[in-house]
Order: C-alpha cells, then structure tokens, then sequence
C-alpha cells in the first residue's frame, strides 16, 4: 500500500496543541461518510488535482499522470471561508503527491502551500521516498474533513486517508508492489493553517496517525 514500507516517523511534524484532536470529532458523522468511493451516496467529491481552487493567480500548476488519482469526499461545507481552507488542504496534499512523483525535494508547489516546521517535514518525506527508489500509483481517498477555523487568519483542519488502492511502485523499474500488508490503510492527518498575505491556506503543521479507528469505522 501507499508509505507503508517507508518509516512513519519522516511525516511527523512536533506541533503545539491542535485546534482538534481526533478524525470526526465535533459533530457526528457516524454514518455520512463512511461509504466506499464510487458508492451513490450524494456526498460531494472531487478528483485531483483540483482546477477549481480559488485565490491568487499564480497558484501552482499540479497534474498527476494517468495512474495517480486523489479523490476528497465531502470537501465542501458551503461556509465559503471553510471551502477556501479545504480547498487549500487538498492542494496541499496533491503539491506533496506531485513532488513525491517528480522527484522533486524543492518543489515550489509544496512550498506554496507549505511552511515551516510542514515544509520541513514534507521535504523529509519526499526524500525519504528517493531514498528508497519508490513512487507510487493508484487512488487515495481522503474524507471525514473536520475543520475549526479559529480567526481570519487561523484554522485547524483534521481528516482521514485511505490508502487501500495505492500501491508503493520501484522508481526505476516500474513495478508495482500489490502485496498485502500487516499495516492499516487509514491514517488520520491533524493539521494547522495560517493564512498568508496572498490568501492561500497555508499547512503550518501536520501530525498523522495510522490505524486510527474512526477512520476506519
């Protein structure tokens, strides 16, 4: 699966006390959206990358290949400030996605959308994916989106990935690894945002957790 043989800990960002501590915490969403992707549900979904985020004009253009697709379920609330904030934490994870697939340690994208101690710790990831000669190919879903935006300039946002139909693929040779894994194809991401003087949501600081439950439920 997507990251599972590459060391957790590269993704970890220390961070101070988040906004929220828990995927689905805050209002119930036991039931609404825990179906499968591509079940009729009536939720909103997106594909990546996305070509409706709004903002400043010379947001960074990102396009995955034709093997690579991120899917966001239930990524709008209809308050247009948690929008721009969702909307900017999907671009966040495709500018992450594109630079682990380029190659690219120094990606302009992900330092658009990323600063300090995230920035830090997304350069570390996408290293560590060089480092061990692996890109990767499939659909990662990412749903449950909870989002506390705290002033005008603050937000926290909490979310699930699944991981399932990603698969970990050799750089060099093309292969792709589709062999089972003892790990959990859910991780719970815990993230912080700061808007900067464009407008663009930036992710300040991010936590995740595989095998969280709720992201499983």
């Amino acid at each position: 699966m997507k990251r599972r043989t590459l060391p957790t800990a590269v993704v970890l960002a220390t961070s101070a006390a988040l906004l929220l501590t828990a995927c689905g915490g805050g209002d119930d969403q036991s039931d609404t959206n825990d179906k499968i992707a591509g079940a009729d549900t009536g939720a909103t979904e997106s594909s990546s990358p996305s070509a409706t985020a709004s903002g400043p004009a010379d947001r960074p253009d990102i396009t995955f290949p034709d093997d690579v697709e991120n899917k966001f379920e239930n990524w709008k609330t209809g308050d247009p400030t948690e929008d721009a904030v969702l909307s900017d934490v999907a671009q966040t994870v495709n500018a992450v996605d594109d630079a682990i697939l380029r190659g690219d340690t120094n990606s302009a994208a992900v330092a658009y959308y990323r600063q300090g101690d995230a920035l830090v710790s997304a350069q570390k990831w996408i290293q560590a994916w060089l480092d061990e000669d692996l890109s990767f190919t499939g659909v990662t879903r990412y749903f449950k989106p909870n989002i506390k935006v705290a002033d005008q300039d603050t937000a926290a946002v909490v979310y699930c990935a699944d991981e399932s139909k990603a698969y970990n693929k050799d750089r060099k040779t093309g292969k792709v690894d589709k062999s089972p894994s003892d790990e959990s194809p859910y991780v719970t991401y815990s993230t912080q945002l700061k808007k900067n003087s464009k407008g663009v949501w930036q992710t300040t600081n991010v936590v995740s957790k595989r095998g969280e439950e709720t992201c499983a439920s």
